[in-house]
């Protein structure tokens, strides 16, 4: 065998070097998220029920079981009812915002840091705030009585009711916190990719007769595909696994129409305990969530009209 020189033990240390300050990482991630995930994996397949006992094996019975739940069926219809209703509002609004405080103004600055507000604040603080408002006597009900539109108010976060027979009342009730949490986070997106287009080319367009609300549709909106499919995507998984809202507004109800799929994996693990079935409705999340991501990855492929 020949000797490894100097000069080859110089560049396997270069080779090595950046995994080893990798490791530490890799050791907390693996600890922390890869074994309990394959654990969660392997517990889909089993029977856990009673924690004193290790779990059996029972293969794929709980999907069976949860083909037939007709709450998970409700639960999945209402998180596509949040994907629909919700990421739309949040991959148009948030650009026109950017627009507006990507003017050249005096004061420009404290209007970012208001529409910016809600991101910082914590939503257990923001979704209680907002069953104020939404409260039989709240103030949304009070301004709703003084004009005369609802005497009686709106029971926002009790009813099963929908608007134009598609979204619960109390499911669009949350959505509002939702949208009005994320509404400043895209903006800041938005705003990095309105600041990256260069000013002449608005001045070209100009010149071309392209002024006003049109040189939006002509320049920024054709440059900003890129960002916008972002913040789709993002918004899109967000949407997918929201928790805290439903849980500090609803908990689910009424009657289960504003029960999601990632509030409904948590009922049954913490408040039912049925680890191994909950584990189930975490592959089927996670399934769902990774679909999402791979679309990330796609649109981000250089060459397409994703992010280089």
């Amino acid at each position: 065998m020949n000797q490894l020189t100097v000069k080859d033990w110089i560049l396997i240390k270069r080779r090595l070097t950046p995994y080893l300050f990798l490791l530490p990482a890799l050791i907390l991630l693996g600890l922390t998220v890869f074994w309990p995930a394959l654990q969660a994996f392997y517990l889909s397949f089993t029977s856990y029920e009673d924690l004193s006992q290790p779990p059996q094996w029972i293969g794929i019975k709980n999907f069976l079981r949860l083909w037939k739940d007709a709450v998970f069926w409700k639960t999945l219809e209402n998180t596509f009812l949040y994907l629909v209703a919700v990421v739309p509002i949040l991959v148009i609004a948030p650009l026109g915002l950017a627009i507006l405080v990507n003017q050249k103004l005096r004061g420009i600055n404290w209007f970012r840091a208001a529409y910016y507000t809600p991101v910082v604040i914590s939503m257990v603080v923001a979704g209680i705030a907002w069953k104020w408002l939404y409260a039989e006597n709240g103030l949304l009900n009070q301004l709703l009585k003084t004009i005369g539109l609802f005497p009686e108010g709106i029971p926002w976060l009790t009813t099963s009711a929908k608007v134009f027979g598609i979204v619960p009342i109390s499911l669009a009730s949350v959505m509002a916190v939702t949208i009005w949490k994320g509404l400043g986070y895209y903006m800041v997106i938005y705003l990095a990719g309105l600041q990256s287009i260069p000013a002449d080319v608005y001045e070209a367009a100009a010149i071309d007769g392209s002024d006003g609300i049109s040189k939006h549709w002509d320049i920024t909106i054709p440059l900003m595909k890129p960002y916008l499919a972002l913040v789709a995507v993002i918004s899109a998984i967000s949407a997918t696994k929201v928790f805290e809202e439903v849980y500090i507004m609803t908990q689910g109800g009424p009657l289960n129409s504003s029960k999601t799929i990632v509030y409904y994996l948590y009922e049954q693990a913490f408040s039912n305990l049925e680890i191994s079935y909950a584990c189930t409705i975490g592959l089927v999340l996670f399934l769902i969530i990774l679909a999402l991501s791979v679309l990330r990855l796609v649109i981000s492929q250089p060459g397409g009209d994703g992010l280089v």
